[in-house]
């Protein structure tokens, strides 16, 4: 597994000023272990690397002397008033990153005035994570190979308070991720997804059938166990990893309140659309109303801004706030995500847009259009 793990800091350093300092941070405090499942992505990392690359394609074309005065970065998401659309995405496992793991997140996100998404495969206890939270968090939720057990599970989160359901659709197999091939991941010992049993077994398999299509997703679910799902559930039911406008069509008609535009963070298909590609088209297929989120490789503040004109109506960030975690437990998380509402802030600032509602498409052009 090589290497040890350093304490997380209890002050903000100076020189911490972006998300990218806190990445640099947290690969001099994470073991070879613990990196190689964060920083990994399926296959040559094609999609992740594509991720950051499409934020940096699209430049900002400001207006001037607006009356922005009464600005902010409130938004209305499913319910709740937020001070700002940036959210903490579902990622597994984040024990492996801090001894708080995700009630470090979950606080850090509701004392900054934002939701969180916890993960099936949360390493702490989704009870416990819900105490913890001063903030609405929302669960991320894998179909667990069949209903009852799946149902199971909704009913624990919807005990505990959580506010919505994120059902995952783009990994019913994983991918393969050969960084942590290479590095021979393993979870530590004490580090387990705590809120899920053991899967049923998978069906037998004869000599010449598929271990991936007649295993795996032969327990996979599909569009009727979506609408089963949303009939079941009094929480609003999101989909996440959604690509392409007929099937962001689908998921609506099947009973699904908003959607994720994702690629997974480019960790189970490599050579994926990059989500920002996506967005458009997926808002114009399913209107104006509808709650539509994107992630994926988002960094700056400057990316909330471009991701809202291409018509999300919030953002996830995933590996940034894991970056934190690492460093600087719910301290940092917090830092980091006042660092990105303030450049957020700025950007609107400079840019001529008082609320939210003023980030419309008109806003962006392509990078390569610039004489």
């Amino acid at each position: 597994m090589g290497g040890m793990m350093r304490p997380a800091l209890t002050q903000i350093p100076a020189d911490l000023l972006c998300a990218g300092d806190y990445e640099r941070y947290a690969l001099e405090r994470l073991d070879c272990n613990a990196l190689a499942y964060l920083q990994g992505g399926a296959g040559d990392e094609l999609t992740c690397a594509a991720n950051l690359r499409v934020w940096q394609e699209l430049a900002i074309v400001p207006r001037m002397l607006r009356d922005l005065r009464g600005g902010h970065t409130r938004c209305q998401l499913l319910g709740d008033e937020l001070q700002h659309p940036i959210l903490l995405a579902p990622v597994a496992y984040q024990r492996l990153f801090h001894a708080d793991g995700e009630t470090a997140s979950a606080l850090a996100a509701g004392t900054l005035g934002g939701a969180a998404v916890l993960s099936s495969f949360a390493s702490c206890t989704l009870e416990a994570v819900a105490v913890a939270a001063p903030g609405p968090l929302w669960f991320q939720l894998y179909w667990q190979g069949d209903s009852e057990r799946t149902l199971a599970l909704v009913r624990r989160a919807e005990q505990a308070g959580y506010r919505a359901l994120v059902l995952t659709v783009d990994a019913p197999v994983a991918g393969l991720r050969n960084r942590e091939q290479r590095a021979g991941f393993q979870l530590p010992p004490g580090i387990a997804a705590v809120n899920i049993d053991a899967p049923p077994p998978l069906p037998a398999l004869g000599a010449d059938a598929s271990p991936v299509f007649d295993g795996l997703l032969a327990v996979a679910p599909g569009w009727a166990e979506v609408q089963w799902l949303a009939q079941r559930t009094r929480l609003p039911l999101l989909l996440k990893g959604i690509l392409h406008p007929d099937d962001a069509r689908r998921g609506l008609q099947a009973g699904a309140a908003g959607l994720i535009v994702s690629n997974h963070g480019g960790r189970v298909l490599d050579s994926q659309w990059p989500a920002a590609k996506a967005l458009p088209g997926i808002r114009a297929a399913v209107g104006a109303e509808v709650p539509l989120l994107v992630d994926g490789g988002i960094r700056r503040g400057t990316d909330v801004l471009k991701a809202l004109a291409l018509g999300a109506s919030a953002v996830l960030i995933g590996r940034p706030y894991i970056h934190a975690l690492a460093t600087a437990g719910a301290l940092g998380v917090a830092h980091l995500l006042r660092l990105l509402r303030e450049e957020l802030e700025m950007g609107m600032a400079l840019s001529g847009c008082r609320t939210l509602a003023d980030i419309q498409p008109e806003l962006l052009r392509r990078v390569d259009d610039w004489p």
